[in-house]
């Protein structure tokens, strides 16, 4: 509370002890030690000085996050280049989860988007850089290949150099 704040509420007080006689009741010694206190105590309700630790309040509209193609990522879009439109990975893909998911770590899955005509794979990486997906064709008989990734739609494995690093749950 401010200085002025305080010295209303010390004047607010004078008056209202004023009004209904109490200075004849009281010395003026302990009507200036109560005006202190009551001053004091006010002064206690001072918030602390901040520290650069602040949390700064904007006011984001929600639904504003849209990204070049426009897809919203506060909905749980993405682009797919296959569909050429936004897309819920978790509604429309195949979730693949980590072979070896580090104990103590929530489990981020990659997901898996088929293209209409089965010719072509659309891969969605959970460390890609800015959500960029990766575009696989059909090599094989259910085998989609591009560079160091590879994946066994049969199986339903991904594998990164040769390396099985995703697995669907095929039963």
């Amino acid at each position: 509370m401010s200085v002025t704040g305080r010295l209303k509420i010390v004047n607010l007080l004078a008056f209202l002890l004023q009004s209904i006689g109490i200075f004849k009741l009281i010395s003026m010694k302990k009507l200036i030690l109560t005006t202190v206190c009551i001053a004091g105590l006010t002064a206690c309700n001072k918030p602390s000085p901040t520290t650069g630790n602040t949390v700064t309040n904007e006011n984001k509209t929600v639904g504003t996050d849209k990204d070049d193609h426009g897809c919203m990522a506060s909905a749980g879009q993405t682009w797919s280049e296959l569909k050429h439109n936004c897309i819920q990975v978790f509604n429309e893909g195949f979730r693949l989860n980590p072979v070896k998911p580090e104990k103590g770590i929530a489990v981020i899955s990659a997901f898996v988007l088929m293209s209409d005509d089965k010719i072509k794979a659309e891969l969605f990486l959970p460390d890609a850089p800015d959500h960029q997906s990766i575009i696989l064709t059909k090599t094989n008989e259910d085998v989609y290949q591009n560079g160091q990734y590879k994946y066994d739609a049969y199986k339903s494995v991904l594998y990164f150099n040769g390396v099985e690093k995703y697995k669907g749950n095929v039963e």
